[in-house]
């Protein structure tokens, strides 16, 4: 397939997540009751939310075309086999790095995450049933053998075991990464709600979720704990209610400061990185300065408000918008 037709197959995958192919408008329906069947975090809302984002930010064609122009894409020299290791975080958190290697030209092997099997691979199958040059260049299987270069994301943990087998290969590792916003006390109702949206977007499970805010002193928490209250639902969802229970309970018995507003609780704590159902908090004197220190934080995937990222934003990262900040598609340019 030459880079135009590789564009219009991603066009395609665009009409499938969002159900306007009526040839598998049923069957991708069925793969997203499916998914939340078997992973209880994949909330339909958060469904629908992770497949408008990839449609509209990802698999609009004029935005496809603009990348291609960007890094004067046409076909490798030399065709490579890419071995992904994909999160399951989120739902289809590993999306961008398979359109990447689809549009550079290379074939890839994708290991799935238990977590998310169901979605990714019923979009392959069904692009595979409908293009079937497709299925050369993209598989999934379980063991990533014999690939020339490597993306991996996982967990600080997992990290060092892909350096140990990838290491010695072209690779791009991912470790553990979080989000922050930094608030000048003066946000508008609206700002706050949409802040709302960074903090439970996916129940708080993706890196571009922020899981700490920094705030001048005497901030005001009471309209910060309103805004939060439009994902009161999220209390009635099991996991999430055992993780916020869990917690709470670790800071009565500690006699640790907290307050709550019945569906998060909110911590004073130095690390930007919360548990479910948790929010750290953490006082400022010189705003400016604390955002130049976030920005050398490696573990910051991304900063929100006051002059970075929009607030309600932060779960909307265009096609460019890397991972750890590193470009992939440069990357794979020149393997």
């Amino acid at each position: 397939m030459n880079l135009q037709e590789r564009i219009e197959i991603l066009v395609s995958a665009g009409e499938i997540l969002s159900g306007t192919d009526t040839h598998t408008k049923e069957e991708w329906s069925a793969a997203l009751e499916t998914a939340y069947r078997k992973n209880n975090w994949f909330a339909p809302l958060f469904l629908q939310k992770a497949t408008e984002q990839i449609c509209a930010s990802y698999l609009n064609k004029e935005a496809l075309q603009a990348m291609a122009q960007h890094y004067f894409l046409d076909e490798p020299a030399s065709v490579k086999t890419v071995g992904i290791v994909m999160a399951g975080n989120i739902p289809l958190v590993g999306f961008h790095d398979f359109l990447c290697v689809f549009l550079s030209g290379h074939h890839q092997r994708c290991k799935l995450s238990s977590k998310d099997d169901v979605l990714f691979s019923t979009l392959i199958r069904l692009l595979g049933n409908k293009f079937p040059a497709f299925k050369e260049y993209v598989s999934i299987t379980e063991r990533l053998n014999d690939c020339d270069a490597y993306i991996a994301t996982g967990s600080d943990n997992s990290a060092r075991y892909f350096e140990y087998y990838f290491g010695r290969y072209p690779s791009i590792i991912r470790k553990n990464r979080t989000s922050v916003a930094v608030l000048s006390g003066e946000e508008t109702e609206e700002e706050l709600e949409l802040l709302a949206d960074d903090l439970f977007m996916y129940f708080g499970l993706g890196c571009r979720n922020v899981t700490q805010i920094h705030i001048p002193r005497e901030y005001d928490f009471i309209p910060l704990l309103a805004s939060m209250k439009k994902y009161s639902w999220c209390f009635d969802h099991n996991k999430y209610r055992n993780n916020y229970d869990y917690q709470l309970a670790i800071y009565i018995m500690n006699s640790m400061q907290y307050m709550t507003n019945e569906c998060i609780v909110l911590i004073e704590n130095e690390s930007p990185f919360s548990p479910i159902g948790t929010l750290h908090y953490s006082y400022y004197d010189d705003m400016n300065e604390r955002i130049e220190t976030l920005k050398s934080n490696q573990s910051i995937q991304a900063i929100v408000g006051s002059g970075s990222i929009a607030f309600g934003k932060a779960q909307s990262p265009s096609l460019t918008d890397y991972a750890d900040g590193i470009d992939t598609m440069a990357f794979l340019l020149t393997l």
